[in-house]
C-alpha cells in the first residue's frame, strides 16, 4: 500500500500543469477524471495523453462544447479511441490497442428528463471506464409514472447491482425508484427546473429529505460521483460472485 501511494505515483505535466495520480485505477478501482472546466484544449489534450501512457482509460467531464471537437481530433490523431456523452461535453479516452475491459458488473441509470442526459452520461462514461455494463432508459420521470416501469423490471431481470437516477425538478423519481427496488439506490440531483428548483437545490431537498430507505445521494449534478459509486459496488458483486464459483 505504502509503495501505490508514494510520490513515484504521480507524474508531473507541464509546468505546474497537472499532478496525475496513475496508480488511482490500481489502487481504487476508479480511473483519472480530469474536470475540463478552466483548462484549454491544448491543457486537456496534454493530460489525457500523459495519463494514458499507464492507464487503460481517462474520463474528461464538463469539457467546452466549443472545444469538444477539437479535443476529440486531437486524441483520434494519436491512436486512442474517444466517445462523446450523448447531449453532453463529458468524454471516455480509451488508448487504440487495449480491449474494452469487462468486470462483470452491471448497473442501471436512469433519468426524469431528456434534459439530465448530460448528468446521466457522465455516470455511464465512468461506469464502463471501470469495466461494468449499464442498461440506460432516459425520460422516464414521474409525470408520465408508467414509463419508469417497463425500465425497472429489465434492470431487475438482468440482475443490476445498483441504479443511478438522476433528476432535475423536485428529484422525486430517486424516492420512486428506491421504494420499488431490493438494490442499492444512488441519487443525483440536477441543476434542471424552474424558479427555486432551477440550481438544483429542490431536487437535492428532495432526495436528501426522502423517506425511502436504501437511497444515497450525491451532489448537485455530480454524474461522475455517483456512476464510480454505483460501480464500485457492482464490481465487488461480481468480484465476490466469481469467488464464489471458483
Amino acid at each position: 500500500m505504502q509503495k501505490e501511494i508514494s510520490i513515484h505515483s504521480i507524474e508531473q505535466v507541464g509546468q505546474n500543469l497537472a499532478n496525475l495520480d496513475l496508480k488511482r485505477e490500481l489502487r481504487r478501482g476508479i480511473p483519472e477524471v480530469v474536470l475540463g472546466e478552466g483548462k484549454t484544449s491544448r491543457d486537456i489534450v496534454k493530460i489525457v495523453l500523459s495519463a494514458l501512457k499507464m492507464n487503460s482509460a481517462v474520463v474528461v467531464s464538463r469539457i467546452r462544447r466549443e472545444d469538444l471537437s477539437t479535443i476529440c481530433r486531437a486524441l483520434k490523431r494519436r491512436r486512442n479511441r474517444v466517445e462523446i456523452g450523448k447531449n453532453s461535453t463529458t468524454i471516455l479516452a480509451r488508448t487504440g490497442f487495449v480491449k474494452k475491459r469487462s468486470s462483470g458488473g452491471k448497473i442501471g441509470i436512469i433519468s426524469a428528463g431528456t434534459s439530465d442526459m448530460a448528468v446521466a452520461e457522465e455516470a455511464r462514461l465512468i461506469a464502463e471506464a471501470m469495466g461494468c455494463s449499464a442498461i440506460v432508459r432516459y425520460d422516464v420521470g414521474i409525470a408520465g409514472i408508467h414509463r419508469l416501469f417497463p425500465a425497472l423490471k429489465e434492470m431487475i431481470a438482468a440482475s443490476v447491482d445498483a441504479i443511478v437516477v438522476v433528476a432535475g425538478m423536485e428529484g422525486a423519481l430517486a424516492s420512486v425508484v428506491s421504494a420499488m427496488v431490493n438494490v442499492p439506490v444512488v441519487g443525483v440531483p440536477t441543476s434542471v427546473g424552474y424558479g427555486f428548483g432551477s440550481a438544483g437545490l429542490a431536487a437535492l431537498s428532495c432526495m436528501l429529505q426522502s423517506c425511502a430507505i436504501g437511497l444515497a445521494v450525491f451532489n448537485i449534478d455530480n454524474g461522475i460521483g455517483a456512476g464510480a459509486f454505483a460501480a464500485l459496488i457492482a464490481n465487488r458483486m461480481a468480484s465476490n460472485s466469481n469467488k464464489i464459483k471458483i
